[in-house]
């Protein structure tokens, strides 16, 4: 039997949307002088831990919801100085291009290069300050539903299961906390934010939905190579012609850099490996100078959202809202989502309150909230980026680029015709034999890295002795259908080597080998399965990867 908490609020999720949501909650309790309950809940060993992202941020949505955040002491150390955006022609050369050129929503002036790791530990402090109790290393694992079919709350994973499903010698049951509102922040692709979706139907006048992976690195430089606030930009080489993407170097503070590569998950080549596309890219000379010398010290990788207006579904239903990443409010004609998500999350955070304070006891549609967005600068916002990546889907870089050019700069986004890109991702994947295996370079130690290496640097643990948290709903189809047809692409798509096909040598064949310790939980493998044959569940807490500085 579990035991149960009651709460006003339960916020699944310690990422920019959660508590963004959780602090305006508390704000708005005390403007009130109202008594509000409020925890998050949070699967990573610390908050941040779990936190990965590019990051260059826009500070719109923290000026609104901490206007004293200098004084505070927000870790926004590092304004943005210049900006350079290059499209590569080959593994040698690349052209610069002139900063009149490039879409407008594609400029850094005022914004800032952060770890977002760190600015969620920031949040944090700010929001148990405000009252907010916060609840680390507990992974929200279940939804609970009233007898009604609304949300009542969530349920923490049990801890202690054996891999064979048994309770073990540490076992503890998880928890309920239950909720008048509960508010489903996970970030991309989160599980309990794919269930609600698919039980209330919320994407139903939604086109598909799209994603992309982004791996990063961070990197120590020498001090005469370091140029704090440089933004760099860029597409083409090492992609493939059908193959969108594109890079992303920052300097930040203390003589270091961040590099890394984002691949939208659309791409048809079973053989493509993002992680090895991007460990040739960075022998680039655009790239190579800034990282020449250097150390690396950290790595890891996400999925990211990158649907757009279009893609969203319906935020709210019976005793909940989805917000942020976990929606897919991401604006991607910026590469930027934690202003929009912290947005979406204020946004909820109103429309409970409003809720509450009438009295309501939970469990109602919170209808209002799709009032506050479409009033609110967010709705504008990702409204005039809507065609971005169908533009980029249907015409490539270069015409994309040029279509997305006029529609921002000319237009300011509102240009009267409205792209749709409604082909799901994981069916663009064609079979291998319509392609030849990609030979990818070795690593050279210096630059580039193998799998291992780079999955020893994201600091990634999980309790060996635990059910398997990466799920096959067949498990004949990775050698029977995925084999033959792609080459089993899950050994490929994988930035962390989770997938193997091994040699069986007591059986002399094949078997499909799952090394699920490696998950750094960026969920490709649920989004980018041919078969949809993977289902990501969240382990136990404490679980994954632990970035520093990230």
């Amino acid at each position: 039997m579990r035991e149960s908490m009651e709460f006003d609020v339960v916020i699944v999720g310690a990422g920019p949307a959660g508590l963004s949501t959780a602090c305006r909650l508390a704000q708005l309790a005390q403007e009130k002088e109202q008594e509000l309950t409020v925890c998050v809940v949070e699967k990573g060993s610390e908050v941040g831990a779990h936190i990965l992202s590019g990051a260059v941020i826009e500070s719109r949505a923290l000026d609104e919801l901490f206007p004293d955040w200098k004084e505070k002491g927000a870790p926004l150390n590092t304004p943005v100085t210049e900006d350079e955006v290059f499209l590569l022609k080959d593994a040698e050369s690349g052209r610069k291009i002139p900063n009149g050129l490039v879409p407008k929503t594609m400029h850094n002036n005022g914004n800032y290069i952060v770890s977002l790791g760190n600015v969620c530990r920031w949040l944090a402090e700010q929001a148990e300050a405000l009252g907010v109790e916060i609840f680390p290393g507990f992974a929200a694992a279940e939804v609970l539903y009233n007898d009604d079919g609304s949300v009542k709350g969530i349920a923490t994973g049990d801890m202690g299961v054996t891999a064979e499903g048994e309770q073990g010698p540490n076992y503890m049951p998880g928890m309920e906390l239950h909720a008048k509102y509960t508010v489903f922040s996970e970030g991309c692709r989160g599980h309990l934010g794919k269930e609600l979706i698919e039980r209330f139907d919320l994407a139903s006048d939604a086109d598909a939905q799209h994603y992309g992976i982004g791996i990063k690195e961070l990197w120590d430089i020498p001090a005469e190579q370091h140029k704090p606030g440089l933004v760099v930009h860029g597409s083409g080489w090492p992609l493939d012609k059908g193959t969108s993407g594109g890079f992303f170097l920052y300097h930040t503070d203390n003589n270091q850099v961040v590099v890394g590569l984002i691949i939208d998950l659309n791409y048809a080549n079973p053989y493509l490996s993002p992680f090895d596309e991007f460990q040739r890219l960075k022998h680039h000379p655009v790239l190579k100078q800034h990282l020449d010398g250097g150390t690396r010290v950290s790595y890891g990788a996400r999925a990211i959202t990158k649907g757009g207006f279009n893609s969203l579904p319906k935020m709210s239903f019976p005793g909940g809202l989805v917000v942020g990443c976990n929606a897919g409010t991401l604006n991607f004609s910026k590469i930027k989502g934690t202003h929009t998500a912290m947005k979406s999350g204020m946004l909820g955070a109103e429309a409970i309150f409003e809720a509450l304070s009438s009295g309501c006891e939970g469990g109602k549609e919170l209808s209002r909230y799709a009032e506050l967005f479409e009033n609110s600068w967010l709705h504008d916002e990702l409204f005039r980026s809507r065609n971005f990546g169908p533009a980029m889907h249907k015409f490539g870089a270069i015409m994309g680029g040029a279509f997305n050019f006029i529609d921002q700069n000319i237009f300011g986004g509102k240009i009267p015709v409205t792209l749709h890109d409604d082909h799901e991702d994981y069916a663009q994947m064609q079979p291998a034999s319509n392609f030849q295996p990609i030979d990818y370079p070795k690593p050279d130690g210096k630059l580039s890295f193998d799998k291992l290496s780079s999955v020893f640097l994201s600091n990634t643990n999980h309790e060996e002795d635990q059910p398997c948290h990466l799920q096959l709903k067949d498990a004949s189809i990775p050698l029977a259908k995925n084999l033959p047809t792609y080459a089993e692409p899950a050994q490929r798509y994988c930035p962390a080597g989770v997938y193997e096909v091994v040699t069986d040598e007591e059986n002399g064949g094949e078997r499909f080998q799952i090394n699920s310790q490696n998950c750094l939980h960026c969920k490709t493998c649920d989004i980018k399965d041919p078969a949809q044959n993977i289902r990501w569940v969240t382990p136990e807490g404490m679980g994954g990867p632990n970035y520093p500085n990230m």
